[in-house]
């Protein structure tokens, strides 16, 4: 398999020290609009980077990215880029006739008048408005296969084929212990992301009403994480997962709930307070005039950058899916989960825990489209496809998951 992998940040240079090790791959093109950054990526993988090569490229350039598609002759385009750039990125492998893989879907809008209530565009309406094209196409974009989404979202699968008869509710936790030595807020994951996901109405889903959304933090609730994590107060963040899991999975509800912590969400509310999330480009000056900026990149700009924060970070991170309904007629509750300690991450791939866990499972996805274990064609979430195979081969990589009773 011969990949296209836009984005060297963090995600996309853990990728690089996944893919090296596994025997499915090919050749790995690793393109960034900042060519040092692609390069470095390349050059740490050492005698384990013979089969990539580092290329400069605009991820909003859909005629360059289709150009490079061809010329290298890449069977898939891996995304590992921020939200801005997923259409023209699922835009151009549709054009080239490649296969598409992404970790984060298309972003939404919210409801003009009502946000806290309805729906506006949702996430991931504009690539499923793409179905048809990818059907005809006979290419599979397989949309939304990072860790959350992507793992969380097989788990509930193989909980809907494996471990119960009904399903009343899923709902994605995650939550952390992880701190950053020397920083009082340094987040662990790109704070573009975070503000997006963090600061847009939360969507749920019912099946007797369809999704709608709420306010943002609404709901709190403390849940459990395993592996010594511990109690921690999770509340709903608008995530793919809501979007994606009722499409393949017979849920009466779906939610998705995010570990952020009272201090956390106080600065993202004085973020907003302030117009610091818009991504609305406003004038400042410069030294050599005026200049235009959006709010959020500079404050993206101020903070460190996650992917270097690893030699200075302890704890670990869970990712999981919980699910309540019944099992040959009795009430059943379980926690489906995935635990990466940063002091492993970092020993074994010199990559910090969130940026790894969420980089091991587009490469896990990769190499079953390579061995033909998952197939399929049009617009896909990770639920369309059978879950074992992936679990089984997850727990290849060194990385194996949990499974907890509740109650």
């Amino acid at each position: 398999m011969r990949v296209l992998l836009v984005g060297a940040g963090g995600v996309g240079t853990a990728v690089t020290r996944i893919a090296a090790r596994r025997g499915f791959l090919t050749h790995m093109v690793v393109a960034d609009y900042d060519l040092a950054r692609a390069e470095a990526a390349v050059a740490a993988l050492g005698a384990d980077g013979d089969r990539f090569s580092a290329a400069r490229l605009d991820a909003s350039d859909g005629g360059a990215v289709r150009r490079m598609l061809a010329e290298q002759r890449c069977d898939v385009l891996l995304n590992a880029t921020d939200p801005r750039f997923v259409m023209p990125l699922f835009e151009a492998a549709l054009a080239a006739g490649t296969h598409y893989l992404d970790m984060a879907m298309s972003l939404s809008v919210p409801h003009a008048s009502r946000p806290h209530e309805e729906c506006g565009v949702k996430l991931g309406d504009d690539q499923f408005a793409l179905t048809g094209r990818w059907d005809e196409s006979g290419r599979v974009a397989l949309v939304g296969m990072g860790v959350e989404p992507g793992l969380s979202d097989v788990f509930a699968r193989y909980a809907a084929d494996e471990l119960f008869d009904d399903i009343e509710e899923i709902g994605v936790r995650d939550g952390a212990n992880l701190t950053v030595e020397g920083y009082d807020f340094a987040p662990s994951f790109s704070i573009w992301t975070t503000i997006e996901e963090c600061l847009n109405p939360p969507v749920v889903f019912e099946k007797d009403r369809g999704w709608f959304t709420t306010a943002p933090f609404s709901e709190p609730e403390t849940f459990d994480f395993p592996e010594g994590i511990g109690p921690v107060e999770c509340v709903n963040v608008e995530h793919e997962e809501v979007l994606l899991i009722p499409r393949w999975v017979d849920a009466r509800r779906v939610t998705f709930k995010y570990g952020l912590g009272e201090d956390f969400i106080s600065k993202l509310r004085t973020l907003h307070e302030l117009g610091l999330d818009s991504t609305s480009k406003v004038t400042v000056p410069g030294e050599d005039g005026p200049v235009r900026v959006s709010p959020r990149d500079v404050v993206a700009a101020c903070l460190p950058d996650p992917a270097t924060l690893g030699d200075r970070m302890t704890g670990k991170t869970c990712a999981g899916t919980w699910v309540r309904g019944t099992r040959d007629g009795a009430a059943r509750e379980v926690y489906l989960y995935h635990v990466v300690d940063n002091e492993w991450s970092m020993r074994e791939y010199g990559s910090q825990a969130v940026v790894w866990q969420t980089a091991v499972n587009p490469v896990v996805a990769l190499e079953l489209l390579a061995t033909g274990a998952w197939q399929g064609t049009g617009v896909l979430g990770p639920e369309a496809f059978p879950p074992r195979p992936f679990l089984d081969l997850l727990t290849e990589y060194g990385s194996p998951w949990g499974l907890r009773e509740e109650g």
